[in-house]
């Protein structure tokens, strides 16, 4: 296996806690002087995951804090509780999710969705009327731009959407941390909700799939841009996605009688993303080769 320079550091750099954390992980490398400069060998195959490390420690892991298992113990997944405990941004999200849908009875319960959505409005014998948007506004009912991510109708669409939330979330927050992750959400959501009341104009609509496609850009841009392991998604997960985004847009799915989609909120998402994933790519790939 070929070894390729990772880092080339000044002379007056301090790379020996990094190197200790290598040898703490068994990884192997070495260091040369060329030019004036220390370079980081590695191999070629776990090259962006060192230096994504480096990014992370720079100083090596001096207290230990990284849970690194003993030479010859075997790697072990982390149980569910653990995973929540290290994804509480991405646990709050799916809870609110759980708490609204009980609380809406999965839709049905119209007298507390009409809190959640994005325009308020009230049943009027067969029909729904709407409150127009700047009216909701000027009474300060600024969360209605938002908290449609919360509302979902039916058992299948919460379960699909909580489980990629659940996956590209904790990516993400594995990244580039909790606040991080909320902003992205709420952006993403607002993003994608007013994209579609654009689209459909007064409509009820919800979910958190808005979200997702605006998840899934920005893993996809930041990791063309910055590759980390984190963003690294399962092979054929980004094109079984997108080919999924082409699916519902051709109309097949509500022809099949599976509802109405809400295309603008998914496309609205995904653009977001991208710009949200080539502003954070380019940040961190800057902020790496300083």
């Amino acid at each position: 296996m070929s070894a390729v320079a990772v880092l080339r550091l000044p002379l007056n750099v301090d790379l020996s806690g990094f190197v200790k954390l290598l040898q703490r992980m068994q990884v192997p490398h070495r260091v040369s002087e060329e030019a004036g400069e220390q370079v980081l060998w590695v191999p070629d195959a776990i090259s962006e995951d060192v230096r994504s490390l480096y990014e992370r420690f720079p100083a090596g892991d001096p207290e230990q804090q990284l849970d690194i298992p003993e030479a010859g113990a075997a790697m072990r997944r982390p149980g569910f509780v653990e995973q929540l405990r290290r994804s509480p941004a991405t646990a709050l999200i799916l809870l609110l999710s759980l708490i609204v849908a009980a609380l809406t009875l999965l839709g049905e319960n119209l007298d507390t969705l009409r809190w959640l959505t994005f325009l308020e409005f009230r049943v009027a014998g067969d029909y729904i009327q709407f409150t127009p948007l700047a009216d909701s506004l000027a009474a300060g009912q600024w969360w209605r731009l938002v908290t449609p991510m919360l509302i979902h109708f039916g058992f299948l669409h919460i379960a699909m959407n909580g489980m990629w939330y659940w996956e590209l979330g904790r990516r993400i927050e594995q990244r580039q941390g909790s606040i991080n992750l909320l902003g992205l959400t709420l952006l993403f959501s607002l993003v994608s909700n007013y994209a579609q009341y654009l689209f459909s104009g007064p409509s009820l609509f919800g979910g958190l799939s808005g979200v997702l496609y605006g998840l899934l850009g920005h893993c996809w841009i930041y990791q063309l841009l910055s590759p980390n392991p984190a963003y690294r998604l399962p092979r054929g997960v980004l094109a079984m996605m997108l080919v999924w985004l082409l699916i519902c847009m051709s109309g097949l799915i509500s022809v099949i009688g599976f509802g109405e989609i809400a295309n603008a909120a998914h496309v609205g998402g995904l653009l977001v993303g991208c710009l949200t994933g080539l502003l954070g790519g380019l940040y961190s790939r800057r902020k790496l080769a300083l």
